[in-house]
């Protein structure tokens, strides 16, 4: 049997169908954390309330927030500071969040109880794999797209979520006049981001190169760390043709 590499593939030479040998490119690693008391209480108690399973079907949104708003989706929201913030400011918008960082939905969940937030409902699931599945085409009205990571290592750039063809599936959710909105302090990401954006049928981008910073989003405590740092925060907003 051979031996995985270091992204957990196994070597495909001399294997006439190296397909079905692969593991597909995951855009995150689940990282250990803790999860302290009030996180783990939360996740146990509302989970069942404000999570939506995974399952192969395509959501009907309005059977989930029970009206018609329109729907924004932000990948990998982290420990939702600014998730919950975004919709606690905007009553009218339906968000949804997908995450897998277990900590970070024991944390968001205890948002929603506590600011008693009904326009928020969260995936813990692959995010790529929940578009593919659950989100009907031409369906949403943006995503949210906050430092992701950049992973780095050019070995390592196939993981990356903003770059093609997976601008295309994100493409393929947005509703005309759609938007996708990237934040990142890693330059090199951003640098990279932008050409694949622009190299995207369908979509536009709303500035020259990058964006202001839009004041309506929080800035997070990972970002504060960022620019006390003194690394540059790199903002994008690439918007769906109209039909």
């Amino acid at each position: 049997m051979p031996s995985n590499d270091a992204d957990g593939n196994i070597p495909t030479d001399n294997l006439e169908d190296h397909s079905i040998f692969r593991r597909p490119v995951r855009t995150y690693v689940i990282r250990a954390g803790r999860m302290t008391e009030n996180e783990k209480r939360s996740y146990e108690e509302l989970h069942h309330v404000w999570c939506i399973p995974f399952e192969h079907r395509t959501l009907n949104f309005t059977d989930i927030f029970n009206n018609t708003n329109p729907v924004t989706m932000e990948i990998g929201f982290g420990m939702g500071h600014a998730t919950a913030q975004i919709a606690q400011d905007n009553p009218n918008m339906n968000y949804i969040g997908s995450e897998v960082h277990v900590p970070g939905v024991g944390r968001l969940l205890g948002e929603i109880k506590k600011r008693q937030l009904k326009n928020l409902y969260l995936i813990e699931y692959d995010a790529l794999e929940i578009l593919e599945t659950m989100i009907p085409d031409n369906s949403l009205a943006g995503f949210h797209i906050f430092f992701p990571d950049p992973w780095p290592k050019k070995k390592h750039h196939k993981r990356r979520l903003l770059q093609r063809p997976r601008t295309d599936l994100l493409v393929s959710k947005l509703s005309p006049g759609g938007y996708i909105y990237f934040a990142t302090d890693w330059e090199e990401y951003a640098l990279s981001a932008v050409e694949e954006l622009s190299c995207t049928e369908g979509i536009h981008n709303k500035y020259e190169k990058f964006a202001p910073h839009q004041e309506w989003r929080p800035r997070t405590k990972f970002e504060q760390k960022g620019l006390d740092a003194g690394r540059e925060i790199f903002e994008l907003v690439f918007v769906k043709d109209e039909e």
